[in-house]
């Protein structure tokens, strides 16, 4: 049964999701190329770090600004929210991507020769990694990059951190990951993000989207582990983007 503050909740997971999909993918998609103007990598990892920044500020003290089924899946781990909240943040986690990912190919459409054989901002390795990287590279990447970002929400949102600033910490990180992962898998650390592009895409992308489910999920629960058994569990604090408007753990 879904309540009133779970579905307070879920709404926001979806619209974070939903705005980190259409700003990131986005950017990648419509301004990364445009010719002699375009924003370039840097320009499509500064845009999903502030997709996320802003996300964190407007929807945080709602669901906890998770927007990442790998996010969720590691806070769970971290006994950072209740076990019936994962599946409910999930679904409308993938279902708020799919829609950026509509909205952004009814944009994209509009251009004279668009094709989604240009990627359309999904997630490969092999021969559709952007830098030609092999699958263990990707691999590594991604798991990598994964557990390093769930570290910094866990240490950003966690209760002996100052106040207020999470949101800044975990989108600047964000921006890093992009940094230096864009060349290797186009940067997934998120399901959700991978699902969204891959099905307007097909092909390839579907056939690859089991790495960016797989090693995301595995490198959050990893860092989920591990963070309250390295650094203690002294739980989130109230005033920062994590804890549900009901009073309710959310992330």
């Amino acid at each position: 049964m879904v309540t009133h503050a779970l579905s307070r909740r879920l709404a926001a997971e979806f619209f974070g999701t939903f705005w980190l999909v259409l700003g990131g993918c986005g950017s990648a998609v419509l301004a990364a190329g445009f010719p002699k103007l375009g924003i370039g990598f840097a320009g499509v990892a500064l845009a999903f770090g502030l997709t996320v920044l802003t996300g964190a500020y407007a929807f945080g003290p709602i669901s906890g600004a998770h927007f990442n089924p790998a996010v969720t899946v590691g806070l769970w781990i971290a006994r950072r929210i209740p076990s019936r909240d994962v599946l409910p943040y999930v679904v409308v986690q993938v279902i708020g991507a799919i829609v950026a990912a509509g909205v952004l190919y009814a944009i994209a459409a509009g251009a004279p020769g668009f094709s989604t054989a240009g990627g359309f901002a999904a997630n490969g390795y092999g021969d559709h990694s952007p830098g030609m990287y092999s699958l263990v590279a990707c691999i590594v990447c991604e798991l990598v990059m994964t557990f390093m970002f769930l570290m910094v929400i866990l240490g950003a949102t966690d209760a002996r951190a100052p106040g207020g600033f999470a949101p800044l910490a975990i989108g600047l990180a964000l921006t890093l990951i992009h940094l230096i992962s864009i060349p290797v898998t186009n940067t997934s650390v998120n399901p959700a993000r991978s699902t969204g592009p891959a099905l307007f895409v097909g092909g390839w992308a579907i056939e690859q989207l089991w790495m960016f489910w797989l090693v995301p999920l595995v490198g959050a629960a990893l860092a989920g582990a591990i963070y309250p058994r390295v650094f203690g569990a002294p739980g989130i604090a109230p005033e920062k983007p994590g804890l549900g408007a009901d009073g309710s753990p959310a992330g």
